[in-house]
């Protein structure tokens, strides 16, 4: 699997442990070895184009994603299919204000924001009650056993 960190924020940021996210995310997903991933840090006014540019929402958000080959999670029996995820773009300093008004860290907003972010890459979406039940749920849990792997709750 490759996956690539680029932080382009100026926002200091443990990068190898969101590339350990994204892997677990994408191992349980059952996503194919060999997809590609980009998580592309941000600071406050590139975030801002982004949103306005795609989502014609005004200000910086804290995560978007950009799909490319439409891949979904893998089903047992079935082969994956290969290709190129795409890119989870995410704001560090939005989700440090996120985090302080959570209780928790800057670290732990970014790797929920990580997982929402390929969560969306996969399909999944919280437009409506039910898909959103259903991503969040997904999402605290594959969370919550990434962080219980490393010995955090």
């Amino acid at each position: 699997m490759s996956i690539e960190v680029l932080n382009e924020s100026g926002f200091e940021v443990d990068e190898v442990e969101l590339a350990q996210c994204a892997r677990y995310v994408l191992d349980s997903m059952k996503v194919h070895p060999r997809a590609e991933l980009c998580i592309k840090l941000v600071d406050e006014p590139a975030m801002e184009v982004l949103h306005v540019q795609w989502m014609d929402l005004p200000g910086p958000t804290d995560v978007m994603s950009f799909p490319m080959d439409e891949l979904r999670p893998g089903r047992d029996g079935v082969d994956p299919v290969e290709g190129i995820l795409g890119d989870v773009v995410l704001c560090p300093t939005v989700a440090q204000a996120q985090a302080s008004e959570a209780g928790h860290t800057t670290e732990e907003e970014l790797l929920l924001l990580t997982t929402h972010g390929i969560l969306h890459l996969l399909g999944f979406d919280h437009a409506e009650a039910e898909e959103e039940k259903e991503m969040f749920e997904l999402q605290r849990t594959l969370l919550l056993t990434f962080l219980a792997g490393r010995g955090r709750s």
